[in-house]
């Protein structure tokens, strides 16, 4: 009879936040919902799951999967990339993980030098310098380099051909196994459009809802991860 093990998965999910000052910052319009659904998908599953997920986004509700489904749920919330990149190398520390579904919205710039206190509103305009962050799914490589990495990659109305191309490109420059390609404007309401690329530059899924990526991509992990299901 084969061995059975659970499959432990990491998934970060929703958005992250650069503070301009101690009141203001700039986000994006990421609502983890997608990520709320793989994390859902894989605990129907029998998943072990630990979840980053940025303040403010959805979360599992695991009332209705029952208690021993949240009792295989780790929930930590980040608010900034330096939140999540200090997470990483110090709070799951020796932590090992079969795959790590990478959603989160993590910003590309944020303000150079937050301001201590408020800005003031007296001036009709300010100058906010910006700079360009560390690429957070190159850390998840080089602390956990023979994990399954599934990466998105999110671009906003561009030709079809040229989203699969920016799509490829993201999973080599990331070392990722997968990449999971979508386009802001065809995101609306329940429908998802997402299509999954593998290594090779193949098309493997094209899904159209948001639980349609979540099942495609926890049928990805166990077939690659060889685990067998506990039932």
């Amino acid at each position: 009879m084969e061995d059975k093990k659970r499959l432990n998965i990491l998934i970060t999910s929703g958005p992250t936040r650069g503070y301009i000052d101690d009141v203001r910052y700039i986000s994006n319009k990421s609502s983890g919902r997608l990520g709320a659904a793989i994390a859902t998908e894989a605990l129907k599953r029998e998943a072990d799951v630990t979840m980053a997920y940025g303040t403010g986004s959805i979360i599992p509700d695991v009332t209705c999967l029952g208690k021993e489904t949240g009792n295989r749920l780790t929930l930590i919330e980040i608010e900034t990339i330096q939140d999540l990149s200090k997470l990483f190398r110090e709070g799951l520390q020796g932590k090992v993980f079969d795959a790590v579904v990478h959603a989160m919205a993590v910003l590309d710039y944020i303000p150079e030098q937050p301001v201590e206190g408020k800005v003031s509103s007296h001036s009709n305009e300010i100058t906010i310098r910006f700079i360009k962050t560390p690429k957070i799914i190159k850390l998840i490589k080089e602390l956990w380099p023979r994990l399954l990495l599934i990466s998105f990659k999110l671009e906003a109305g561009i030709p079809h051909d040229e989203l699969m191309k920016r799509a490829y490109a993201s999973l080599l420059k990331n070392k990722a196994d997968f990449v999971v390609a979508n386009d802001q404007h065809e995101i609306l309401g329940d429908k998802h459009p997402g299509y999954i690329i593998n290594s090779h530059q193949e098309l493997v899924a094209t899904c159209n809802t948001k639980q349609d990526i979540a099942e495609r991509l926890i049928d990805i992990i166990y077939s690659q991860t060889n685990l067998i299901l506990e039932m």
